[in-house]
């Protein structure tokens, strides 16, 4: 089955993208809740430390994912081209890449 130039359909990795961020903030909000829950006794308390560290982790694990440099295929992909390497001048021997 073919695709229309226009449709893009993403892979698995990147459908599950997301939930790997979420699960990730949820297991160390999970961790951090326990520890104070046991520390405390206060179930209030974990409850409230475990929220803003799920919230925290959540927020640095999208900045470091918003950091990462676009490889050759990502950057064809926003281009919308099909050639991974029509983005890029220096690659495709254009103007001004000395070729």
């Amino acid at each position: 089955m073919t695709q229309s130039p226009g449709e893009f359909k993403p892979n698995r990795r990147d459908v599950l993208r997301p939930v790997e961020y979420v699960g990730g903030a949820a297991i160390a909000a999970v961790f951090t809740g326990v520890v104070v829950l046991f520390t405390t006794r206060d179930l209030t308390l974990a409850l409230i430390i475990a929220g803003i560290a799920f919230i925290a982790v959540l927020v640095v694990l999208a900045l470091l994912a918003m950091a990462i440099k676009p490889d050759a295929d990502e950057t064809a992909e926003i281009d919308g081209t099909d050639d991974p390497g029509a983005g890029d001048p220096g690659r495709s021997g254009g103007p001004g890449s000395g070729h």
